[in-house]
């Protein structure tokens, strides 16, 4: 009898709740929620859209009552956590985020950085180092004060610990996991992570230095229009006339500016989760001007917060593969791809040849103001002139 006893009770509380959770839940309307849920997965999947996300939307047993208010984002949650997003239960939006950015956005960044490393050396290939025609004169030319290059290297070196650090995360899943393995790659992940957030600080610094420091310099003038005319000396013999700063430095230089003032805004709301949200209002400006209409329909201006962090990420990994492609052909330049240019970052003085033959018009200020020394010595043996 006691063994049977036990028995007893326990069919006994399954006679008594089975029913009242059939009552709440019948077998055939949770089948139905769920054969909604994964058909609505499927179409997002082959990049249908989902109609249960849409406002006021009650389409199909997944958006009956709570759930169905879930599901849109208007139902009264009461949580134990705090900040934005701790009341957003489903967000389907990350469906659409992950695969972006596990498939085209790493491909296409891929594709990017293979594709300036290979034109780099096919230009490398076939112009070979541009160097400088004339004897060098002996004379040398302060070009940049220790305070600029301090900016210049603090901005510059940041940006390269942060490339590659933003990189081994970018592409972990798709090249490093299947060559390392999960363990191997997770110390080499969190380090990436730390480096990335700590590092990100100089970027910031390093591009308020170079702000300071070069924006007189780098304002278009009518100068820059012979220069690009002319193909800044890359094509061809000779260069153009070009003050301190010539086209294509002017270039590089507004996309730096531009391009890192916005990766550090994407970059801050990423280290600040929900607390810095941008596109929302950014969409809402762009509305106001009418060209989103132009394409479609008007962009979004209700974003849940991890819409918000989703669009932070992707435009943070746009940007930064943009001016990782300028970085690498500025680096060219700068190092094997012409003859005395690391000079000016290096020691901060140039040959007055190469700043003659590069930069007449800044060599032709300097001597106006009697800023052109003595001959001093001459690095290649050749006769002072």
């Amino acid at each position: 009898m006691m063994r049977i006893l036990p028995a007893l009770l326990t069919a006994l509380a399954l006679a008594v709740a089975l029913p009242a959770l059939a009552q709440e839940t019948s077998p055939t309307e949770a089948d139905a929620a769920l054969a909604d849920i994964l058909s609505r997965q499927e179409a997002l999947a082959e990049g249908g859209t989902d109609p249960g996300a849409a406002e006021g939307a009650n389409v199909g047993p997944g958006d009956d009552g709570v759930w169905g208010e879930i599901r849109r984002d208007t139902a009264s949650i009461t949580s134990v956590q705090r900040g934005p997003a701790a009341t957003t239960l489903i967000q389907t939006g990350g469906m659409r985020w992950q695969e972006f950015r596990e498939g085209p956005l790493v491909l296409w960044s891929a594709v990017a950085l293979g594709a300036t490393i290979l034109l780099l050396a096919l230009f490398y290939a076939i112009r070979g180092r541009i160097e400088i025609d004339a004897p060098f004169t002996g004379r040398r030319i302060l070009r940049f004060s220790a305070v600029e290059r301090f900016g210049h290297w603090v901005l510059g070196g940041s940006f390269v610990l942060l490339a590659v650090t933003g990189f081994l995360v970018l592409f972990g899943r798709a090249a490093i996991i299947p060559l390392l393995g999960h363990e191997a790659y997770a110390p080499i992940a969190v380090a990436s992570k730390w480096v990335h957030n700590n590092v990100s600080w100089a970027f910031m610094l390093g591009l308020v230095i170079a702000f300071i420091a070069w924006v007189r310099h780098n304002i278009p003038d009518r100068t820059d229009i012979a220069w690009i005319a002319k193909g800044g000396g890359f094509i061809g013999r000779g260069h153009p006339p070009a003050r301190k700063f010539n086209a294509g430095q002017k270039a590089i230089f507004w996309s730096v500016i531009i391009g890192g003032a916005s990766l550090s805004a994407s970059g801050l709301s990423l280290l600040f989760p929900f607390e810095l949200p941008m596109f929302a209002k950014t969409f809402g400006i762009m509305n106001a001007t009418g060209i989103p209409s132009l394409f479609g329909e008007p962009l979004p201006t209700t974003l849940a917060p991890q819409e918000e962090m989703a669009l932070a990420q992707s435009w943070h990994t746009i940007v930064a593969i943009v001016l990782s492609a300028i970085a690498l052909a500025h680096i060219y330049i700068g190092s094997i791809g012409m003859e005395g240019a690391y000079d000016a970052m290096g020691s901060g003085e140039v040959e007055e040849r190469w700043a003659r033959e590069h930069h007449s018009l800044w060599v032709k200020e300097l001597e106006e103001r009697g800023e052109v020394g003595e001959p001093t010595f001459d690095p290649r043996g050749t006769p002072a002139e």
